[in-house]
């Protein structure tokens, strides 16, 4: 998988891509980052890339023809994103289905926001959540690092894809390591029982509870 990511901020990802899930994808040739520096494309050619907005408003607005050319200086056949807090909201499912695409390019927006024009020329607006960030340099990293979990050889065990939160509606089930007994708290003695049958229902039963207290959203 190739993702390119059209950012004002190329330094903001060194020391992510140097770690974890992400390096080791990148190690083993199974994912290649291209990173596009959304002033290389400035209409001055002073590294300005924003103007005001028609109709007044606070704060600047990134130029439509500058996200237009960054967009179009990716030459193969690429899937775009646009990191927006109005797009449809990412979840588990979406990242199965970029992880199905070859070239996929992220576009992380900055300031007050960008010219509505550019949602013509991309695939998709996504969002992660109901909130607003500074940039959509943070979003981007949140797919980038869901979607190299999803590429195949670069998790050792493959039933943790299967086990994790969301991917059946359901949280991921507690867990528990050592030591036994911590203060006043103690493992479940189920887990310990060595009945794995029982410890199934048991993760089933205790998956739903938590499911139902902390995301009745997903249930529904």
């Amino acid at each position: 998988m190739k993702i390119n990511l059209i950012t004002l901020f190329p330094s903001f990802y060194e020391n992510f891509f140097s770690l974890g899930i992400i390096k080791k994808a990148i190690s083993l040739n199974k994912l290649y980052i291209n990173i596009i520096d959304l002033r290389d494309f400035s209409f001055d050619g002073k590294g300005r890339v924003d103007d005001t907005p028609y109709g007044g408003g606070a704060g600047m607005i990134i130029r439509v023809d500058v996200l237009y050319n960054a967009l179009k200086s990716v030459k193969e056949e690429t899937h775009s994103l646009i990191m927006s807090a109005s797009g449809k909201k990412y979840n588990q499912e979406k990242a199965k289905e970029l992880s199905s695409k070859d070239n996929i390019t992220i576009i992380c927006p900055k300031y007050e926001g960008f010219d509505e024009r550019i949602v013509d020329f991309v695939d998709e607006e996504i969002s992660i959540g109901d909130y607003i960030l500074s940039s959509g340099d943070i979003p981007a990293l949140v797919i980038i690092d869901s979607l190299a979990r999803q590429i195949d050889g670069v998790l050792q065990n493959k039933d943790s894809l299967k086990e994790e939160s969301f991917n059946s509606n359901i949280l991921e089930y507690p867990q528990y390591t050592k030591p036994l007994e911590f203060l006043d708290k103690s493992v479940p003695e189920i887990l310990i029982s060595g009945n794995h049958e029982k410890i199934k229902e048991y993760r089933d039963e205790i998956a739903l509870k938590k499911t139902r207290k902390n995301r009745k959203d997903l249930l529904l």
